[in-house]
């Protein structure tokens, strides 16, 4: 289930990102957020549990929407636009725990 549902804009330009490996569609001036969100309930894994986030304040105050790139980078979902071959991950590189996905 999709937590954002695009209402309008929906002539800009499309761009695919890899997210965990996988294909995502979003739209050129998406944020990560958006792309994420509006593809999937979820927007990451938390480093500190099992549990999932969606982000918290959706304007780079807080830190929950902290996403990586495949190499490790920390970036911030809400102001880090999606842009095509972008390679993120959704769980901090290293980080395990039980049931983590």
């Amino acid at each position: 289930m999709s937590r954002f549902v695009r209402l309008g804009e929906t002539d800009r330009p499309p761009v695919t990102l890899h997210v965990d490996g996988a294909p995502v569609a979003a739209l050129e001036g998406d944020t990560l957020m958006v792309a994420l969100l509006s593809g999937g309930g979820t927007l990451r894994q938390s480093e500190f549990g099992p549990e999932k986030r969606a982000g918290f304040c959706l304007m780079g105050a807080c830190q929950d929407c902290w996403v990586w790139t495949e190499s490790g980078d920390r970036l911030r979902a809400c102001s880090t636009l999606a842009a095509s071959g972008q390679r993120v991950v959704t769980s901090q590189p290293g980080a395990s725990w039980p049931n983590h996905v």
